[in-house]
């Protein structure tokens, strides 16, 4: 089921439209792809980047293959202290998570713009920052009326239109993103 909200008339979107649309729902989960850093207390010899390999797993010193995906990071983070403890390599380990980039998150953006297509979703992407990574508009794109559309349930899904320019000059606010989101920029009509 799709829900469309859309703004009318010759000024572009309505700018209230865009307050219609569910906020973004937090996804941090890791999954294939994603980049993140462990760092242990005291520990400097070991390897601090990790990448989850596409059957979700990460190999780590000591502990060997542990499975990550779909795992928040702090659960991550706890996993591997349970196991350096299990190994008996250290006592107390102190470590910290930190996720560097998530490449199993994406915000589709296609259209009218210079390169589209889906860029990483990062925790505070807004709609601005998204076309910006696209390539902005093409000559012909409608900045006036971009549609957002983002899954709000299973099988469920509402579509905005949101004006750009509105956003660019100050009149209203930026719109985060979640993961998922597709951004649908048209042709201006003539």
């Amino acid at each position: 089921m799709a829900v469309t909200l859309q703004g009318l008339g010759c000024g572009g979107a309505h700018p209230s439209m865009a307050s219609r649309l569910p906020p973004p729902v937090p996804s941090t989960t890791l999954g294939h792809g994603d980049v993140f850093t462990v760092n242990v207390v005291g520990e400097k010899d070991l390897p601090t980047e990790y990448r989850v390999q596409p059957d979700g797993t990460v190999d780590f010193p000591y502990v060997g293959r542990v499975s990550v995906a779909g795992q928040e990071p702090q659960e991550v983070a706890d996993v591997l202290r349970a196991k350096l403890v299990e190994a008996k390599i250290l006592r107390d380990p102190q470590l910290t998570l930190s996720v560097k980039q998530y490449n199993s998150k994406r915000v589709t953006v296609i259209g009218s713009v210079t390169k589209p297509g889906s860029v990483p979703w990062t925790e505070g992407l807004r709609l601005v920052d998204a076309i910006s990574q696209a390539g902005w508009f093409t000559q012909l794109g409608d900045s006036r009326n971009v549609l957002l559309t983002r899954q709000v349930a299973p099988e469920k899904t509402v579509t905005v239109s949101v004006s750009v320019d509105t956003i660019s000059e100050g009149r209203a606010p930026d719109i985060p993103l979640q993961a998922g989101d597709t951004v649908k920029v048209d042709q201006r009509a003539f």
